[in-house]
């Protein structure tokens, strides 16, 4: 039996500090260039020269402003703020590329289907077929307000307006347009079949959307449809919409159960549980010798910001302004502050100095590994094997000494091992790379309206239980 291959994705964020916090401070880091179109496409010919599949970029619609309530603190750091729009990037990096994917991050809570529609379309046009969505519904409070709300939508009510806005664009992008609509016929001069091109008279709880959708059909009609989750309502969503989720777990048993649940979930929504694909967010620091992945280690130990951490996190009380030794019972007993958002793994008998201390490791769990390349190799075909994973988000610590090491060192190991493809498929898109299909499979609710018929048929909503405390990053 063939041995499973490793997906890669450099994880990325238009912005100068994505999820390594304090290291854009690094005298050789890249970062501070992301507002340069240059610092893009020499990502994006990297990632392609290692064949990666795909660069995924991730995007928030708010400032992070729960610690210390404000926005100060993000700004001093850089943690997600000054940010860019994560879809402007990608022409720019499909021009300089011919195989590399693309993924991006995009909200269904606060902007309307239709025009999201048309720019996926044209992305999957001027890519070839190489996008991919990853379908978020925004979790910061800052970003409701800046689209005109009081506060958050409630976390399973922002899954059920997703689950109709996921419908609109699929009659968008499956229905609206037949396959041979567009005939090109000069000597008529007929460009389009208006008999093949209809409108798709969506009157939903949430949207109404007329259509017919504005883009011909392009090669995935779909992007590739990526989501994270773990709450019971963003499982439920995955379940009928996603392609690859995003996953994790502290053990490979804990591994294996969220991969073993989010397939029975595929399979209650009539798709095979077996076509779906499971990434995880990995850090890999490689050196040629042990020495020197040790050296890498601690300059990022040395470089971590805790108050970046503390900001990424939206804590909700201000630890560092207490004495290191003040106990974490005595600020729950006086109920100082954000005394009731404490993480319950920090218990009463505990110091401040002890709960700093553990925020400002740098243990990143299961899927870290620091080492020469064989060790990582191990330990990626331990992932693979044990945990049943497929893919990795390479956690960037340095633009762009960490991509240029796992090409270089990680790669050549893992081809040798046969877990690394040799080179891509000339002209296959994303889809087709991460599930061997070209579009989406029959299956899918999706595909129901690749049938006109079914355009004006209702579709069987999603419904959640009544919103559950869960602080799932969605």
């Amino acid at each position: 039996m063939p041995k499973k291959k490793l997906h890669v994705n450099l994880f990325e964020m238009n912005t100068v500090s994505h999820i390594v916090h304090g290291q854009w401070v690094h005298p050789t880091n890249n970062r501070h260039r992301f507002n340069d179109l240059s610092f893009w496409t020499e990502a994006a010919q990297l990632c392609e020269h290692g064949a990666f599949d795909a660069i995924f970029l991730a995007d928030v619609v708010g400032a992070y402003d729960t610690f210390r309530d404000g926005p100060e603190t993000a700004l001093r750091e850089g943690m997600q703020i000054p940010s860019n729009d994560p879809l402007l990037v990608i022409p720019a990096m499909a021009q300089v590329t011919k195989n590399l994917g693309f993924g991006a991050t995009f909200s269904t809570t606060y902007e309307p289907p239709f025009a999201f529609a048309r720019r996926m379309s044209t992305l999957d046009h001027l890519t070839k077929g190489r996008v991919g969505w990853n379908i978020v519904t925004s979790y910061l409070p800052n970003a409701a307000r800046n689209f005109g709300l009081a506060d958050q939508v409630p976390h399973d009510h922002r899954y059920e307006i997703a689950d109709e806005y996921m419908d609109v664009l699929y009659k968008l992008w499956e229905g609206s347009w037949d396959d041979d609509a567009v005939i090109q016929d000069r000597e008529n001069r007929v460009y389009t079949d208006p008999s093949k091109v209809r409108y798709i008279d969506h009157v939903g709880e949430h949207f109404r959307v007329k259509g017919p959708h504005l883009c011909e059909p392009s090669r995935q009609r779909t992007p590739v449809l990526f989501q994270a989750t773990g709450s019971p309502a963003g499982m439920e969503f995955a379940g009928r919409h996603a392609e690859v989720v995003f996953t994790g777990g502290a053990t490979p048993a804990d591994v294996r159960k969220n991969i073993a649940n989010m397939r029975a979930k595929t399979a209650e929504h009539g798709r095979d549980p077996s076509s779906i694909k499971f990434i995880v967010q990995g850090g890999v620091i490689v050196g040629r010798s042990d020495l020197e992945a040790a050296e890498k280690l601690e300059t990022y130990r040395r470089l971590l910001s805790l108050e970046g951490r503390l900001v990424h996190a939206s804590f909700g009380i201000d630890l560092p302004s207490y004495s290191r030794d003040e106990l974490i019972g005595n600020i729950i007993a006086r109920k100082d502050k954000g005394w009731d958002k404490i993480p319950p793994r920090f218990h009463p008998n505990q110091t401040v100095g002890e709960a700093l201390d553990a925020l400002s490791g740098f243990d990143e769990g299961r899927f870290f590994v620091v080492g020469t390349p064989s060790v990582v190799a191990d330990e990626i075909e331990r992932w693979l094997d044990e945990d049943g994973i497929d893919g990795i988000n390479l956690r960037q610590f340095h633009s762009f000494d960490t991509a240029r090491d796992f090409i270089e060192l990680v790669v050549p190991e893992l081809r040798r091992r046969g877990r690394y493809r040799e080179s891509y498929q000339d002209g296959e898109t994303l889809r087709e790379r991460l599930t061997g299909q070209a579009r989406l499979p029959a299956e899918h609710f999706a595909a129901r309206y690749r049938d006109p018929a079914n355009l004006r048929v209702p579709a069987a909503p999603l419904r959640f239980a009544p919103p559950l405390s869960v602080a799932a990053a969605e």
